[in-house]
């Protein structure tokens, strides 16, 4: 399999095995969450930007219809801004604006 190929996939099958935990099925609750970024991010470059440990915060910023859970677009977009991260990250870009919140202001790349 091509490389982005798996990186999709992997996306899909890591928020399904952790959304199929507890409460209502496709959507992670705060727990599956924490779950999700305690286990599948080991990374310090991307561990310091969504904290597993500091969990409400986590939650606020990502569940952007305010119902508790985070969907897979919810889920789709933290991925997103955590490449961007990444990204400024290894061309010495934009680091500063890749810290909790204030990734919710800031603009397309």
């Amino acid at each position: 399999m091509a490389r982005l190929d798996q990186v999709i996939t992997n996306i899909v099958d890591i928020f399904l095995e952790y959304a199929d935990d507890e409460g209502k099925k496709h959507q992670l609750n705060k727990e599956e969450l924490k779950k999700v970024l305690q286990q599948e991010m080991q990374s310090p470059e991307l561990k310091g930007n969504i904290n597993a440990d500091d969990i409400e915060e986590a939650m606020e910023m990502l569940d952007k219809n305010h119902d508790g859970e985070v969907n897979f677009r919810e889920f789709c977009r933290c991925v997103s801004v955590l490449a961007k991260c990444y990204y400024h990250k290894k061309t010495g870009k934009g680091g500063k604006r890749c810290k909790g919140k204030e990734h919710e202001g800031e603009q397309e790349d």
